[in-house]
């Protein structure tokens, strides 16, 4: 009998690449709880073994379908919901009433030193809750780039980020969804935390002059004061509770605590991280 998982946002940067992993795995029936259904059944044409359900952390009522039959679930926080009591707590402890095996989430590198964060809270009502686990802290996405800073990047050739001169350990989102189809489907790390990140820590002035090599146009890094950057967000319609979340992230990668670099990401993967090079070249065209 083929073992259900439910993966919540998989279109999504990591979990588009955890259903491509999850889809090579013929014990496994794969369900897609999605928002947009319509967009997903094009989405996952070439994927056999995943089925779309439409789910929906503010709707109370798309729990029970999309966990009909599912003993793992994989779900990484949307960043528009900041209250996790209110966005996330009803459908974790829906999770429990079930009796899942294992969820996996994707949390926050160095969660464990911001309680602030929504990733330090889910992660503690996980706990309390008693469901078994498997915590992945990635450091911050590659693809970042390319979704959330992407408008600047294409239109202005600027880096408009308030991280001043620290390093960040940059992960590529599609070694993390390979890397959570690796923990659920196996017990080896359950009940664990995994903090992964690129191979080495970049500064972003660093990372505008490999954009600018490999685009072949000149992309500056502009270091706009974390007021000056939340007020932009708003202004562009972003909600104030992302703004103020994005807003800390960098408060915190400014000092110092995202420039971790370690190797768990290659130790579980069995092939190094993919490094930033590459990662600009993969998606060049989503640049120019």
């Amino acid at each position: 009998m083929k073992e259900k998982i439910l993966v919540i946002g998989g279109t999504g940067n990591i979990g588009l690449p955890l259903i491509r992993s999850l889809n090579k795995n013929t014990d496994v029936e794969i369900i897609a709880g999605v928002f947009h259904v319509k967009q997903a059944h094009e989405v996952f044409q070439p994927y056999p073994n995943v089925s779309i359900k439409k789910f929906d952390f503010l709707d109370h009522s798309t729990f029970d379908s999309a966990l009909e039959g599912v003993s793992k679930v994989f779900f990484i926080r949307p960043p528009q919901l900041s209250n996790p009591q209110k966005d996330m707590f009803p459908f974790l402890k829906t999770v429990k009433s079930k009796g899942i095996k294992q969820i996996v989430f994707v949390s926050l590198i160095g969660v464990e030193k911001n309680p602030l964060t929504p990733h330090h809270k889910i992660e503690k009502m996980i706990r309390e809750l008693a469901i078994p686990f498997t915590f992945i802290r990635p450091s911050f996405f590659m693809q970042n780039l390319n979704t959330t800073h992407r408008e600047d990047i294409q239109k202005n050739r600027e880096l408009f980020i308030p991280a001043g001169n620290a390093k960040t350990s940059f992960i590529d989102t599609r070694d993390i969804g390979e890397i959570a189809a690796i923990c659920l489907t196996t017990t080896k790390y359950l009940n664990t935390e995994l903090e992964i990140t690129g191979s080495e820590a970049l500064t972003y002035h660093q990372v505008a002059q490999t954009m600018t090599k490999e685009l072949g146009v000149t992309i500056r890094y502009s270091r706009p004061s974390l007021l000056k950057f939340r007020k932009t967000m708003i202004n562009r319609g972003i909600t104030k509770e992302y703004a103020n979340v994005m807003t800390m992230l960098y408060f915190i990668t400014q000092l110092g605590n995202a420039k971790k670099v370690t190797e768990t990401a290659q130790s579980v993967l069995q092939r190094p991280a993919t490094d930033f090079k590459t990662y600009v070249k993969d998606y060049k065209n989503y640049f120019l």
